[in-house]
Formats: structure tokens, C-alpha cells, sequence
């Protein structure tokens, strides 16, 4: 709440959204005009998990607005060549001519045509990590709309290095785009490089705090020793890339020593495990309905699988009659033909994994294997149960986090599978204690996840994949990543884009494969809080394309690597100085699990720096200038600000004929925020919301899981056989090598019904050997990387306050190795090294600790800046400049890992 005194000193409630683990609600202290304290917001501790409290980034909101680095007039560049080594020749311009200018460049794309000769749209977009600067760029995605399309494939690290492969498998098998424990309630927790208390927020560091108070234990699997497996029970130090071998054995513990303890009864009646499989791989099905069948223990015969009144087989090989329908129009008719169950299939599948075998890929003791799958399957409990909202579920307080290059590039199917199979076999998916997802961004609606349970034809979760099939694949690429003709998984929501093969848009601007159309370059770029010639891999060549393109516009805080090639660089107002209203709770991202959903407001906390603008007055001005108001005021209608401004309910539509200020149309928004939140019976606008910051209703704890609506929708998890994805796969190649493309073949070889294992290491060595001519036994350690919680992706790297802060952790200043390998080399703490991969080399100082593997280094976040203000003079290492960007190493869905192979040297003695 805002509060003023005789003092002159105010206090104006906010937020801080700087990452996905936000937003945090916050409270900044005002002194005669000038923000002086960040403060937790305390009047929001009941309704928030974090309790009110704000992490570490938002206190240094305040140096971010007085920085003296920042940029705070347009400025246009006067030098016509672009590089790292020009000087862009920045100069002072009105926002008239910068504005004017970019009108211009967007009125003649308009006039020519939106798409461009090779197929692709003309103007471009990239944006910053995880969605967040959706939470700061008021309205201009309803001018992108005006635009469209847009190409927004061109990658800056997020996506294909994240959390990818949970963004897409999570999303198809339980609608996670990201996968969490049921904190408050789990009691075991197994995370294979998941660093919660760094990338975690607040939030999430508050609610591991608290189960570790109820007792909680959590195994760390991992290289090296993160701030979470320091606050583990155990860190188990496993080899990189081979955390699937480690949740195989754990999967065949549980199939092949303790398969009477499992749930069987959700295995049963909530998975695929009783359908049929035909010899072809497809599932058996009636002739009559085509649907899968299943064999009913009662009447012993094969029945479709949503017969009523039935007792499906968990295993079992039977002799049936059916049809089997494969990719395409392939079918078979089968009489008296041996079938099995999909869960014996997954018995035999498994039983090569042994702990045995885990251990000497992983470099782990079997026993350790061993007892943490039993470990598993002691705290699952299975068959109890516990209450929630007045509905009775299962108990099952075991989950199994991943984290990132865990989760992504090869392997990272594997990993996703293996672990929602673990949870699949007690039971402990989607319910009270176990793994759980946040939020969906590729199904729809993606308001609310629940809503979001559909019912397949096959009896499992519907899912909006890309067609694969003759009549309506994709086979021209619209975007340059061209993920929805390369990845049916990704779908075609607005999120898709950003979780296609986006390296492919940057390594295709050098020269495209055999048979594509060759990119093109974007005839106008837009980007903001993004710095991809810092935060992508092989940041040099990203570097170089960066400076061919003709027209770039970046919206500037202060100088960094991308906008030095920039043509326009436009200030906007930063966290504590612009106007938006944005959703909060429910269940969202990281730990945002609330028992409340809402709306919070950012709003000015002082007067903003120098000419900056609010980012709504830049984006009404442009669709003025683009003569696009009309259709800029129509999409803010229908909701392109977070809120629909006419429902059957309410209206406070804008008069599309008329320009609006900022805020008009935050109070429109602000008003039907306050009738969506009480069914149209009140309509407080700006002013309520400047007063108390944030407005809540109540959101069911229930449905921070899906068992009740799929339990009410009859709706099936397809595991743990993927039949879907099989058939995709197959038809996904037969459209490919129609048009003669072989160049995707090995990422066709990953679409399986049931993963198969991969020596995923070797893979990685093969890569390198093939495209550098290197012998790899020359680069002997495995480069790894990991987060940190003050910069949140290097967005902070200007803030003093945070630089400060980072220097009481001894990993953020160099490259971290085992004290005894070093001494073994005759390196110490402190020595300057020169670290080098097949691509590339950087340099950093040598950091020894214990907690990290003899063959594993590591180097924190993204660093390595050369433009950015104050952070160019870190002399701090990235592992970006080193990991190259190679088709070889990209997976099925178009990610690929932070991981390099690397060796070292030293250059200089420890001062």
C-alpha cells in the first residue's frame, strides 16, 4: 500500500519479474522523488509463497535506475559498417526522427510485402529469457500483432539451452512446460542437476527451506557441487551426460527387483500400460472403432480400452485378432497374432539397465543406485492417500527434478521419460506430494492448465503436434528455425518459435543444408533484454551475423554486445519507472505455486532518467506512425495487454478510431482485471491499483494438480509407451526424404515408442572429432556450467550492487576445478589459464575446490562481455565463446547442451 509521511517519504508498492521464478512483490521506499530502498512487500505474506519477501535481484532495482551507464536519449548509428571492432558512431536523435525512422523502414516492408522471396517474414524479433520481458514491454506485442508474421526464431539462449526438452515432453505428457516437486508435501527428492536455490528465486528457496524443516531428503546428482548440493542431503558426483543411465537402473530396480510395490492400480487405469501392441509397434486396435484395445481379465477377450465395467491386463503376451494402423495410410490386419502389453514391453525394455551396468557409465557405486531406488519406493507410499479441497487423492511425496543440459540436447528425451516414468510407476504424477508441473505455453488455454485437458481419440492427453502427414505438413519453413516443419512437438502457439532449433536460424545465415531454401536476412530486428552475441553459443560467429543484418532497432538500457551492431537504440523506461499490469498466481513457472491468482502493477517510483519512454507511449506512437492504430487498438481489446477489455460480462474497450495515453489503457486493463476477478461486479481501475499494488482472488489448491480433471475427463497419461511419438517420427522422415533430406536423420532415429539407451558422451566426442579434426583424448575435461541467482542470465551485469554481491561467491570469479587434479598439473587458486575447445578459447582465473569432479570443469553464467559498461572490465570467462553450434549436436526437438570439451593451460601465476 502506498503511504506517505510529514518526512516527505513514500512507500509505492511494485514488482520484481526479472526471471521466471517471479514475480516478487515489492515495496520501494520514496525520499523526496528519489527511490532509496527496496522493501519486502510484508502486506502480501499470506497470499504469496515467497511469503513477501524479494530476492536478491530486486534490490538492485534502484542502482538500475541511476545508473550512470545508461542510455537515456535515442541514438542512431552514424558509422555504416557494423562489427566488433567499428565504432558504431552513436549520436543523439528526437524520438521523432528514431521513431520516424523505424515507421519508415516498417511502412516500406508493409507496402512490399510482409514475406520476403525465400518464403520468410521480413521483420524479425528476440526477446529476453523465460518470457520475462513480456512483463516489461506494455503494449507492444499488440503492435507486433499488427506486424505479423514475425520471426521470432532467432535464438538468444533461451529455449534450446534451457529447460527444452521438459518444455515440449513435459507439456505432451502432463502439461509442464516446467516440472516441480509438490514441495510442501514431498518428503524424497532426487534432482539430477536441478539448481533450485540458485535459479529458484526467492520462492523457491523459501519452500526448500521449509520441507528441509519437516525433513525432507534430497539426493544432488551432479559433476559438481552447486549451492544446492551443498544444501542436499547427498551429492552424488555422476559423469556429464550420463544421468540417464542413472534413471534407467533406477527404473529397473523398481520393474525388475520391486515390481509387486508399484501402483498398479495407476498404472492401470490412469496410463498406457495396459494397451495391446501389435508386432509392428503400433498398438492393436478394433476393427470397427479403431480404438486401442486392451485384455480384459474378467471376460478374457481384447475390448476397446474405455470399455466399462473392465479389469485391463497390466502384462502379459497374448494371441489376438485386431488391426494395426501405422504412419500415414499404413495398416495391417492381424488374425490370431501374439501381442503384449505395453508395460511388458516396458519390462523387457528395462531389464539390460542394471545398477551394475549404470555404475560404470556414471562412474556412481551400484550400491549408491541400488538404495536410492529403494529409498525412492520407501517414501512413495504407495496407497495412501490424503484430502484435498474435500477431494480424496493419493499421497505419494517422492519426485525427480532435472536441470539444465540435464534436460536438453541429446539425452534429454531420455532423461524426461526416464523421470515421469519413475513417477508413473507409484503413482506420483500430478498428485499431492510428487511431480507436479507450473504452467502450460504450448497447449491452450494457457491461463490456466487445467483447462488445457483434452481427451484424445486414443484416451490420452490431446496434443496440438505440427502435422507430419502429406496433406498438411509444413514442407516450406515459415520462420528461419523453421520448427513447426522440423518439430511437431513444439506446436504453434506463440511460445513455439522460441523452442524450435533456433541456432538453426544463426548457422543458416552462413549457408542453409541441401534441399532448404536459403535464409534470408531480416529486412528489420527487433530486440530487448536480450544480448545474444553474449548469451548464445559460438558468440562470435552469432557476432558476426549479427553485424550483416541491414536494420536493427534495440531498445537500450545501457550499451552491450548485440546493440553495438544496432542502426536505432531506443530507451525505455526501466523496472521502477514504466506502467503495466501483468497475471500473477495460480501455479506458474520454477516453485510459483499460489493459493491465489490475480493481477500486480508496476508502476513509476520516481521520475524516469533523461528522454526515456514508457514502452506503451513507444508502441502506440509506432502503430500511430505505421498507420496500424486501428489494428494496434483492436488487439488491445481482445487482450494483447494480459486482459480482454470486453467480455460478456464487462466493457472497457478502447475506441480503436482514437490514440490512447499510457494511462487510459492501463486503467481500461486495470478495470477489467477487477471485473474478471469478481465475476463483473466491480470495476476499480489505475488509481485502486497504484493504492494497493495488487489485487487477489482464490485459486484451489486442487489444481495445482491434474488427476481431478483427468480422473473426471477419463483421461489417460500415453506411457509408457510413446505410440504417438513413434508415428510422428516415421512420417516426419518420409516427408523429409521426399524432398531428399537426409541431413535430419539422426534426430529422426530418436522418435521411439520406448527410448533405447545412448552412449550420449561418446556422441558428443563423435560431433566434435567429425566437424573440427580433433583427437578428443587432447581436450580432457568436460566444461559444465551453472546459475546464477543475482545476474538471472547476465541481465545484471551493469548493476554494481550485484557485482558485489556475486564476489562473496567464490565460483562466480573463474573457472572452477578439483584441488587435487590441479595440484596433479602443478595449477593453484588464483592462476590465470587459458581455456581452450575445438572452437574457440577464453581466458579466466583458476578457481580449486573439492566439490567438483577430477574430470569436470566448471564455469558460472554468461560472461565474456566486451561492450556492456562496467561488466566489461570482469576479465570474467564463458563457456559461450567455446561450445560450437553443430547440427550433429542438436536433438529431435531442436536443443542442444551447454557442454564442451575443453583442456587448459596456465598463462600467468596467482597474484
Amino acid at each position: 500500500m502506498t503511504q506517505e509521511s510529514p518526512t516527505g517519504k513514500t512507500k509505492i508498492p511494485t514488482y520484481c519479474y526479472q526471471c521466471v521464478a517471479g514475480p516478487d512483490l515489492l515495496n520501494v521506499r520514496v525520499e523526496d522523488g528519489i527511490a532509496t530502498e527496496i522493501q519486502p512487500n510484508f502486506g502480501a505474506a499470506d497470499c504469496t509463497p515467497a511469503g513477501g519477501k524479494v530476492c536478491v535481484k530486486a534490490f538492485g532495482l534502484i542502482q538500475k535506475v541511476y545508473n550512470p551507464h545508461r542510455i537515456l536519449t535515442p541514438m542512431k548509428r552514424t558509422n555504416p559498417k557494423k562489427g566488433r571492432e567499428e565504432d558504431p558512431k552513436f549520436v543523439p536523435i528526437s524520438w521523432d526522427e528514431a521513431l520516424d525512422a523505424i515507421a519508415e523502414k516498417v511502412n516500406k516492408i508493409q507496402a512490399e510485402g510482409k514475406i520476403d522471396a525465400a518464403g520468410y517474414p521480413r521483420v524479425a524479433a528476440s526477446f529476453g529469457g523465460g518470457g520475462t520481458s513480456t512483463y516489461y514491454m506494455g503494449t507492444f506485442p499488440a503492435f507486433l500483432s499488427t506486424l505479423t508474421p514475425i520471426d521470432m526464431g532467432f535464438g538468444s539462449g533461451q529455449g534450446v539451452k534451457c529447460y527444452h526438452s521438459e518444455h515440449l515432453y513435459g507439456e505432451l505428457w502432463h502439461r509442464a512446460f516446467i516440472v516441480a516437486p509438490d514441495t510442501p508435501k514431498c518428503e524424497y527428492i532426487i534432482s539430477f542437476g536441478m539448481n533450485i536455490e540458485a535459479s529458484g528465486g526467492v520462492c523457491g528457496v523459501r519452500r526448500h527451506a521449509d520441507a528441509r524443516d519437516r525433513g525432507v531428503k534430497r539426493i544432488q546428482v551432479e559433476p559438481h557441487l552447486s549451492q544446492t548440493g551443498a544444501a542436499s542431503s547427498e551429492w552424488v558426483p555422476i559423469k556429464p551426460k550420463t544421468d540417464p543411465a542413472f534413471m534407467y537402473a533406477l527404473i529397473h530396480v523398481l520393474l525388475h527387483e520391486q515390481r509387486d510395490r508399484l501402483d498398479k492400480v495407476f498404472l492401470r487405469d490412469r496410463t498406457g500400460s495396459p494397451y495391446l501392441v501389435a508386432p509392428n509397434g503400433y498398438y492393436l486396435r478394433d476393427p470397427e472403432t479403431k480404438k486401442p484395445l486392451v485384455y480384459d481379465l474378467k471376460t478374457k477377450q481384447a475390448v476397446p480400452f474405455d470399455t466399462a465395467n473392465i479389469e485391463p491386463a497390466l502384462e502379459g503376451q497374448f494371441v489376438l485378432s485386431g488391426i494395426e494402423l501405422g504412419a500415414d495410410d499404413d495398416r495391417w490386419e492381424h488374425q490370431d497374432i501374439k501381442v503384449t502389453t505395453a508395460f511388458e514391453k516396458l519390462i523387457e525394455h528395462m531389464k539390460p539397465f542394471t545398477p551394475l551396468w549404470a555404475a560404470r557409465v556414471c562412474d556412481v557405486d551400484n550400491k549408491i543406485i541400488r538404495r536410492i531406488a529403494l529409498e525412492y519406493l520407501d517414501h512413495a507410499k504407495v496407497g495412501e492417500t490424503i484430502e484435498v479441497d474435500g477431494r480424496t487423492m493419493p499421497l505419494r511425496p517422492v519426485a525427480v527434478t532435472l536441470g539444465k543440459t540435464v534436460n536438453n540436447g541429446w539425452g534429454g528425451y531420455h532423461c524426461c521419460w526416464a523421470r515421469t516414468m519413475l513417477a508413473v510407476l507409484v503413482g506420483a504424477l500430478e498428485v499431492p506430494g510428487g511431480t507436479i508441473g507450473t504452467t502450460v505455453r504450448i497447449n491452450r488455454p494457457a491461463s490456466d492448465r487445467n483447462d488445457s485437458v483434452k481427451l484424445s481419440e486414443d484416451g490420452f492427453l490431446a496434443y496440438p503436434m505440427n502435422p507430419t502427414d502429406k496433406e498438411n505438413w509444413l514442407a516450406t519453413p515459415d520462420v528461419r528455425n523453421a520448427n513447426r516443419t522440423l518439430v511437431p512437438l513444439v506446436g504453434n502457439s506463440a511460445w513455439s518459435q522460441a523452442l524450435g532449433p533456433t541456432h538453426l536460424a544463426w548457422m543458416q545465415q552462413d549457408k542453409g543444408p541441401d534441399h532448404w531454401p536459403q535464409a534470408t536476412k531480416p529486412d528489420l530486428w527487433f530486440v530487448y533484454r536480450t544480448n545474444p552475441a553474449v548469451s548464445f553459443w559460438d558468440t562470435n560467429q552469432i557476432t558476426k551475423t549479427i553485424a550483416t543484418f541491414p536494420f536493427t532497432v534495440c531498445f537500450a538500457y545501457t550499451r552491450d554486445e548485440t546493440n553495438h551492431m544496432a542502426d536505432i537504440l531506443l530507451p525505455d523506461r526501466t523496472d521502477l519507472e514504466g506502467l503495466q499490469l501483468i497475471r500473477i498466481g495460480g501455479t506458474k513457472f520454477i516453485e510459483q505455486f499460489w493459493d491465489h491468482q490475480g493481477f500486480a502493477l508496476r508502476q513509476p517510483v520516481t521520475e524516469p532518467q533523461g528522454d526515456t519512454r514508457d514502452f506503451t507511449w513507444i508502441s502506440t506512437e509506432l502503430a500511430k506512425r505505421c498507420n496500424m492504430l486501428e489494428q494496434y487498438n483492436k488487439a488491445l481489446n481482445r487482450g494483447a495487454a494480459g486482459v480482454a477489455l470486453k467480455t460478456d460480462k464487462y466493457d472497457f474497450s478502447l475506441d480503436v478510431t482514437q490514440e490512447h495515453d499510457v494511462e487510459t489503457i492501463w486503467d481500461a486493463n486495470c478495470k477489467a482485471a477487477s471485473a474478471e476477478i469478481t465475476g463483473g461486479k466491480e470495476q476499480q481501475g489505475l488509481d485502486y491499483y497504484k493504492e494497493k499494488g495488487y489485487r487477489l482472488t482464490d485459486f484451489p489448491r486442487i489444481k495445482w494438480y491434474l488427476t481431478a480433471k483427468m480422473e473426471d475427463e477419463g483421461v489417460r497419461y500415453e506411457l509408457p509407451y510413446q505410440e504417438t511419438l513413434k508415428r510422428v517420427g516415421v512420417q516426419l522422415g518420409r516427408r523429409l526424404h521426399e524432398k531428399g533430406i537426409s541431413w535430419w536423420d539422426e534426430q529422426l532415429e530418436e522418435y521411439e515408442a520406448l527410448p533405447d539407451m545412448m552412449d550420449f558422451q561418446a556422441l558428443w566426442e563423435g560431433a566434435l572429432e567429425r566437424n573440427f579434426g580433433v583427437d578428443i583424448s587432447d581436450y580432457p575435461f568436460w566444461l559444465v556450467t551453472s546459475r546464477s541467482m543475482q545476474y538471472a542470465w547476465g541481465g545484471n551485469v551493469s548493476i554494481q550492487m550485484i557485482r558485489e554481491v556475486s564476489k562473496n561467491i567464490g565460483t562466480h570469479g573463474g573457472l572452477v576445478m578439483n584441488t587435487g587434479r590441479a595440484h596433479k598439473m602443478g595449477l593453484k587458486d588464483g592462476d590465470r589459464v587459458e581455456i581452450t575447445s575445438p572452437l574457440s578459447a577464453t581466458r579466466g582465473i583458476l578457481v580449486t575446490r573439492e566439490g567438483i569432479r577430477p574430470d569436470t570443469l566448471m564455469l558460472m553464467g554468461q560472461f565474456d562481455h566486451w561492450a556492456t559498461p562496467f561488466a566489461k572490465d570482469f576479465n570474467v570467462p564463458s563457456m559461450n565463446a567455446l561450445v560450437p553450434m553443430l547440427l550433429d549436436l542438436t536433438d529431435s526437438s531442436g536443443s542442444g547442451a551447454d557442454l564442451a570439451r575443453v583442456k587448459i593451460k596456465k598463462i600467468g601465476e596467482a597474484k
